[in-house]
Protein backbone atom coordinates (compact mmCIF):
# COMPACT_ATOMS: atom_id res chain seq x y z
CA UNK A 1 0.00 0.00 0.00
CA UNK A 2 2.62 2.06 0.73
CA UNK A 3 4.61 1.58 -2.27
CA UNK A 4 1.62 2.40 -4.12
CA UNK A 5 1.22 5.76 -2.31
CA UNK A 6 4.86 6.22 -3.08
CA UNK A 7 4.38 5.71 -6.54
CA UNK A 8 1.11 7.75 -7.53
CA UNK A 9 3.03 10.81 -5.61
CA UNK A 10 5.94 10.22 -7.86
CA UNK A 11 3.97 10.14 -11.05
CA UNK A 12 2.21 13.32 -10.18
CA UNK A 13 5.74 14.75 -9.21
CA UNK A 14 7.14 14.00 -12.30
CA UNK A 15 3.80 15.45 -14.08
CA UNK A 16 4.21 18.85 -12.59
CA UNK A 17 7.52 18.61 -12.88
CA UNK A 18 7.29 18.50 -16.84
CA UNK A 19 4.41 21.36 -16.75
CA UNK A 20 6.79 23.77 -15.16
CA UNK A 21 9.42 22.74 -17.29
CA UNK A 22 7.37 22.81 -20.18
CA UNK A 23 6.20 26.26 -19.37
CA UNK A 24 10.20 27.39 -18.70
CA UNK A 25 10.51 26.27 -22.28
CA UNK A 26 7.51 28.14 -23.65
CA UNK A 27 8.78 31.09 -21.90
CA UNK A 28 12.63 30.84 -23.46
CA UNK A 29 11.37 30.07 -26.79
CA UNK A 30 8.61 33.06 -26.45
CA UNK A 31 11.91 35.37 -25.15
CA UNK A 32 14.04 34.01 -28.28
CA UNK A 33 10.69 34.89 -31.05
CA UNK A 34 10.68 38.31 -29.67
CA UNK A 35 14.50 39.10 -29.69
CA UNK A 36 13.71 40.58 -33.27
CA UNK A 37 14.30 43.52 -35.09
CA UNK A 38 11.85 45.09 -37.38
CA UNK A 39 13.56 46.98 -40.03
CA UNK A 40 12.08 49.62 -42.74
CA UNK A 41 14.54 49.93 -45.15
CA UNK A 42 14.66 51.40 -48.75
CA UNK A 43 18.11 49.78 -49.62
CA UNK A 44 18.64 47.40 -52.49
CA UNK A 45 17.90 44.07 -51.65
CA UNK A 46 21.47 42.92 -52.15
CA UNK A 47 22.71 45.40 -49.51
CA UNK A 48 20.12 44.22 -46.95
CA UNK A 49 20.46 40.53 -47.44
CA UNK A 50 23.87 40.83 -47.62
CA UNK A 51 24.46 42.73 -43.87
CA UNK A 52 21.34 41.68 -42.42
CA UNK A 53 22.69 37.51 -42.89
CA UNK A 54 26.12 38.95 -41.45
CA UNK A 55 23.97 40.59 -38.47
CA UNK A 56 22.16 37.57 -37.77
CA UNK A 57 24.75 35.19 -37.75
CA UNK A 58 26.94 37.46 -35.70
CA UNK A 59 24.33 38.23 -33.32
CA UNK A 60 21.69 35.65 -33.24
CA UNK A 61 18.80 38.48 -33.29
CA UNK A 62 16.33 37.86 -36.40
CA UNK A 63 15.60 40.41 -38.72
CA UNK A 64 12.59 41.39 -40.38
CA UNK A 65 12.84 43.95 -43.29
CA UNK A 66 10.12 45.72 -44.69
CA UNK A 67 10.97 47.78 -47.78
CA UNK A 68 9.99 50.28 -49.95
CA UNK A 69 10.88 54.00 -51.25
CA UNK A 70 12.14 56.47 -48.41
CA UNK A 71 8.78 58.87 -48.55
CA UNK A 72 6.68 55.95 -47.84
CA UNK A 73 8.18 54.21 -44.93
CA UNK A 74 8.98 57.52 -43.68
CA UNK A 75 5.09 58.42 -43.72
CA UNK A 76 4.51 54.74 -42.36
CA UNK A 77 6.64 55.49 -39.03
CA UNK A 78 4.57 59.00 -38.70
CA UNK A 79 1.03 57.16 -38.86
CA UNK A 80 2.51 54.24 -36.64
CA UNK A 81 3.56 57.45 -33.86
CA UNK A 82 2.85 56.14 -30.48
CA UNK A 83 2.25 52.47 -31.67
CA UNK A 84 5.49 51.96 -33.68
CA UNK A 85 5.65 48.73 -35.53
CA UNK A 86 9.54 48.88 -36.88
CA UNK A 87 12.86 48.99 -34.39
CA UNK A 88 14.88 50.35 -37.14
CA UNK A 89 14.73 53.16 -40.11
CA UNK A 90 17.51 51.75 -42.38
CA UNK A 91 18.58 53.83 -45.36
CA UNK A 92 17.14 57.21 -46.92
CA UNK A 93 18.60 60.44 -47.43
CA UNK A 94 19.83 62.21 -43.89
CA UNK A 95 17.92 65.45 -44.38
CA UNK A 96 15.24 63.14 -45.01
CA UNK A 97 15.65 61.29 -41.87
CA UNK A 98 16.09 64.84 -40.09
CA UNK A 99 12.99 66.02 -41.59
CA UNK A 100 11.26 63.33 -39.40
CA UNK A 101 13.32 63.15 -36.31
CA UNK A 102 10.45 64.14 -34.28
CA UNK A 103 9.61 60.20 -34.28
CA UNK A 104 13.50 59.15 -34.19
CA UNK A 105 14.70 58.23 -30.49
CA UNK A 106 18.51 60.29 -30.46
CA UNK A 107 21.21 57.20 -29.87
CA UNK A 108 24.53 58.10 -29.80
CA UNK A 109 26.16 54.17 -31.30
CA UNK A 110 29.41 52.84 -29.59
CA UNK A 111 31.18 53.65 -32.85
CA UNK A 112 30.71 57.05 -32.37
CA UNK A 113 34.39 58.03 -31.89
CA UNK A 114 34.65 56.68 -36.05
CA UNK A 115 32.24 58.66 -37.34
CA UNK A 116 33.15 61.80 -38.47
CA UNK A 117 31.33 65.15 -38.20
CA UNK A 118 28.68 65.73 -41.12
CA UNK A 119 28.09 61.95 -41.16
CA UNK A 120 26.02 62.04 -37.88
CA UNK A 121 23.63 64.30 -36.83
CA UNK A 122 24.84 66.61 -34.19
CA UNK A 123 21.68 65.39 -31.47
CA UNK A 124 22.56 61.57 -32.75
CA UNK A 125 18.83 60.97 -34.24
CA UNK A 126 20.44 59.62 -37.45
CA UNK A 127 23.82 58.22 -37.94
CA UNK A 128 25.51 58.07 -41.48
CA UNK A 129 25.65 54.39 -43.12
CA UNK A 130 27.45 55.54 -46.51
CA UNK A 131 28.45 58.92 -48.43
CA UNK A 132 26.31 59.06 -51.48
CA UNK A 133 27.84 61.46 -53.87
CA UNK A 134 25.55 61.68 -57.09
CA UNK A 135 26.24 61.91 -60.37
CA UNK A 136 25.01 62.01 -63.99
CA UNK A 137 25.33 58.72 -65.55
CA UNK A 138 25.13 57.37 -69.87
CA UNK A 139 25.00 54.66 -71.92
CA UNK A 140 28.48 55.10 -74.43
CA UNK A 141 26.28 52.86 -77.14
CA UNK A 142 24.11 56.05 -77.22
CA UNK A 143 26.18 59.04 -75.91
CA UNK A 144 29.68 59.61 -76.71
CA UNK A 145 31.79 60.61 -73.92
CA UNK A 146 32.96 63.92 -75.30
CA UNK A 147 29.37 64.73 -75.44
CA UNK A 148 27.98 63.55 -72.32
CA UNK A 149 26.71 66.16 -70.26
CA UNK A 150 29.38 67.69 -67.82
CA UNK A 151 27.01 69.61 -65.68
CA UNK A 152 24.04 70.08 -64.35
CA UNK A 153 23.57 73.09 -66.38
CA UNK A 154 24.29 71.13 -69.56
CA UNK A 155 21.07 68.96 -68.93
CA UNK A 156 18.61 71.40 -69.63
CA UNK A 157 20.09 71.83 -73.08
CA UNK A 158 17.02 70.74 -75.51
CA UNK A 159 18.54 68.13 -77.42
CA UNK A 160 18.16 65.90 -74.08
CA UNK A 161 14.20 66.83 -73.73
CA UNK A 162 12.76 63.59 -72.80
CA UNK A 163 15.79 61.66 -72.64
CA UNK A 164 16.81 61.99 -68.83
CA UNK A 165 15.71 59.20 -66.48
CA UNK A 166 15.13 61.25 -63.14
CA UNK A 167 12.97 59.65 -59.79
CA UNK A 168 10.24 61.34 -58.27
CA UNK A 169 11.92 63.42 -55.36
CA UNK A 170 8.41 62.39 -53.22
CA UNK A 171 9.13 58.89 -54.05
CA UNK A 172 12.98 58.86 -53.23
CA UNK A 173 15.44 60.43 -50.60
CA UNK A 174 17.78 60.65 -53.34
CA UNK A 175 16.15 62.06 -56.04
CA UNK A 176 15.13 64.64 -53.33
CA UNK A 177 19.10 65.14 -52.28
CA UNK A 178 19.49 65.73 -56.40
CA UNK A 179 16.73 67.78 -56.59
CA UNK A 180 18.51 70.11 -54.16
CA UNK A 181 21.92 69.66 -55.44
CA UNK A 182 20.70 70.92 -58.70
CA UNK A 183 19.19 73.98 -56.75
CA UNK A 184 22.39 74.94 -54.32
CA UNK A 185 24.78 74.36 -57.79
CA UNK A 186 22.60 76.34 -60.27
CA UNK A 187 21.20 79.22 -58.22
CA UNK A 188 17.75 78.37 -57.34
CA UNK A 189 13.75 77.46 -58.22
CA UNK A 190 14.35 79.27 -62.16
CA UNK A 191 16.85 76.48 -62.61
CA UNK A 192 14.96 73.27 -61.31
CA UNK A 193 12.32 74.42 -63.29
CA UNK A 194 13.91 74.30 -66.57
CA UNK A 195 15.26 70.81 -65.55
CA UNK A 196 11.60 69.73 -65.17
CA UNK A 197 10.45 71.09 -68.12
CA UNK A 198 13.21 69.30 -70.23
CA UNK A 199 11.87 65.81 -68.92
CA UNK A 200 9.17 66.63 -70.31
CA UNK A 201 6.77 65.28 -67.42
CA UNK A 202 8.69 61.49 -67.55
CA UNK A 203 10.01 60.55 -63.80
CA UNK A 204 10.90 56.79 -61.91
CA UNK A 205 8.86 55.88 -59.82
CA UNK A 206 12.08 54.10 -57.83
CA UNK A 207 15.45 55.24 -58.01
CA UNK A 208 16.63 52.02 -59.11
CA UNK A 209 15.08 52.27 -62.21
CA UNK A 210 17.64 55.15 -63.36
CA UNK A 211 20.65 53.10 -63.40
CA UNK A 212 18.71 49.91 -65.29
CA UNK A 213 17.22 52.07 -67.74
CA UNK A 214 20.39 53.63 -68.76
CA UNK A 215 22.30 50.50 -68.73
CA UNK A 216 18.91 49.18 -71.04
CA UNK A 217 19.07 51.81 -73.48
CA UNK A 218 15.73 53.07 -72.52
CA UNK A 219 17.13 56.80 -72.01
CA UNK A 220 20.80 57.53 -72.58
CA UNK A 221 21.25 59.83 -69.91
CA UNK A 222 20.02 59.77 -66.21
CA UNK A 223 20.78 60.96 -63.17
CA UNK A 224 21.76 58.59 -59.99
CA UNK A 225 23.98 57.37 -56.98
CA UNK A 226 27.45 57.11 -58.00
CA UNK A 227 27.55 53.68 -55.92
CA UNK A 228 24.54 52.55 -58.57
CA UNK A 229 26.64 53.77 -61.80
CA UNK A 230 29.58 52.71 -60.59
CA UNK A 231 28.34 49.09 -59.93
CA UNK A 232 26.68 48.63 -63.74
CA UNK A 233 30.52 49.83 -64.98
CA UNK A 234 32.26 47.92 -62.69
CA UNK A 235 29.53 45.05 -64.13
CA UNK A 236 30.71 45.56 -67.50
CA UNK A 237 27.67 47.35 -68.88
CA UNK A 238 29.09 50.19 -71.59
CA UNK A 239 28.18 53.02 -69.70
CA UNK A 240 30.02 55.87 -67.75
CA UNK A 241 29.16 58.45 -65.56
CA UNK A 242 30.63 62.08 -64.71
CA UNK A 243 30.64 64.32 -61.16
CA UNK A 244 28.72 67.62 -62.68
CA UNK A 245 31.60 70.15 -62.85
CA UNK A 246 29.08 72.81 -61.36
CA UNK A 247 29.42 71.00 -58.05
CA UNK A 248 27.04 68.25 -56.77
CA UNK A 249 26.88 66.46 -53.33
CA UNK A 250 27.60 63.56 -51.06
CA UNK A 251 25.29 63.56 -48.45
CA UNK A 252 25.03 60.25 -46.32
CA UNK A 253 22.21 58.11 -46.06
CA UNK A 254 21.43 57.22 -42.57
CA UNK A 255 20.15 54.47 -40.24
CA UNK A 256 17.79 55.76 -36.69
CA UNK A 257 16.03 54.20 -34.20
CA UNK A 258 12.40 54.41 -34.39
CA UNK A 259 10.67 56.27 -31.01
CA UNK A 260 8.85 53.55 -29.25
CA UNK A 261 10.68 50.69 -30.68
CA UNK A 262 9.94 47.67 -29.52
CA UNK A 263 13.03 45.93 -28.95
CA UNK A 264 15.28 48.98 -28.46
CA UNK A 265 18.27 46.51 -27.53
CA UNK A 266 18.28 44.51 -30.67
CA UNK A 267 17.38 47.94 -32.57
CA UNK A 268 20.98 49.59 -30.69
CA UNK A 269 22.52 46.72 -31.79
CA UNK A 270 21.73 46.61 -35.00
CA UNK A 271 22.07 50.04 -35.38
CA UNK A 272 26.12 49.29 -33.97
CA UNK A 273 26.86 46.82 -36.19
CA UNK A 274 25.64 48.51 -39.33
CA UNK A 275 28.33 51.21 -38.65
CA UNK A 276 30.49 49.14 -37.06
CA UNK A 277 33.80 48.43 -39.39
CA UNK A 278 33.02 45.02 -40.23
CA UNK A 279 29.70 45.88 -42.52
CA UNK A 280 30.92 48.98 -43.61
CA UNK A 281 34.20 47.43 -45.16
CA UNK A 282 31.65 45.38 -46.93
CA UNK A 283 30.83 48.44 -48.82
CA UNK A 284 33.49 49.58 -50.47
CA UNK A 285 34.44 46.14 -51.16
CA UNK A 286 31.45 44.75 -52.51
CA UNK A 287 28.46 47.35 -53.48
CA UNK A 288 31.28 50.21 -54.70
CA UNK A 289 29.78 52.48 -51.83
CA UNK A 290 31.56 54.91 -49.98
CA UNK A 291 31.78 54.12 -45.94
CA UNK A 292 31.29 57.07 -43.24
CA UNK A 293 33.97 55.64 -41.44
CA UNK A 294 36.97 57.31 -40.74
CA UNK A 295 39.07 54.64 -41.00
CA UNK A 296 37.43 52.34 -43.74
CA UNK A 297 39.09 53.73 -47.47
CA UNK A 298 36.99 54.22 -50.30
CA UNK A 299 36.18 51.83 -53.46
CA UNK A 300 39.22 51.22 -56.15
CA UNK A 301 38.84 53.41 -58.97
CA UNK A 302 36.55 56.10 -57.39
CA UNK A 303 37.71 59.81 -57.49
CA UNK A 304 38.65 60.98 -54.10
CA UNK A 305 36.28 62.95 -52.33
CA UNK A 306 38.60 66.00 -52.11
CA UNK A 307 38.91 66.06 -55.43
CA UNK A 308 35.18 66.08 -56.41
CA UNK A 309 33.94 69.66 -56.25
CA UNK A 310 30.93 69.96 -54.14
CA UNK A 311 28.69 72.34 -53.35
CA UNK A 312 27.84 74.32 -49.96
CA UNK A 313 24.85 72.30 -49.20
CA UNK A 314 22.21 73.14 -47.22
CA UNK A 315 21.59 70.62 -44.76
CA UNK A 316 19.67 73.16 -42.74
CA UNK A 317 17.21 74.07 -45.98
CA UNK A 318 16.72 70.62 -47.47
CA UNK A 319 15.85 69.00 -43.64
CA UNK A 320 13.17 71.84 -42.08
CA UNK A 321 11.77 72.80 -45.32
CA UNK A 322 11.68 69.46 -46.96
CA UNK A 323 7.90 70.09 -47.25
CA UNK A 324 7.60 73.32 -48.62
CA UNK A 325 10.30 72.30 -51.47
CA UNK A 326 8.55 69.42 -52.41
CA UNK A 327 5.63 71.08 -53.22
CA UNK A 328 7.46 73.86 -54.84
CA UNK A 329 8.60 70.93 -57.39
CA UNK A 330 4.68 69.93 -57.28
CA UNK A 331 3.80 73.31 -58.33
CA UNK A 332 6.57 73.68 -61.10
CA UNK A 333 5.76 70.14 -62.27
CA UNK A 334 2.12 70.02 -62.97
CA UNK A 335 2.68 73.60 -64.82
Amino acid sequence: MKLRKFMSFFVVAVMVLGIVLGFTACGKKQTQSENTVVVYSPNEADINDKLVNMFQTETGIKVQVITAGTADLLNRIKAESGNSLGDVMFGGGAESLQAFSQYFEAYTTSEDASLPDGMKAKDHVWNGFSALPMVIMYNKSMVKDADAPKSWADLTDPKWKGKISFTDPNKSGSAYTQMITMYEAEGGWDFVQKFINNLDNKVESSSSNVPKKVSDGEFPIGVTLEESAQKYVVNGANVGYVYPSDGTSAVPDGIALIKGAKDPIAAKKFIDFMVGKEAQSVLPETFQRRSVRSDVASPKGLTEIKDIKLVAYDFDFAANQKTQNLQKWNDMYIK
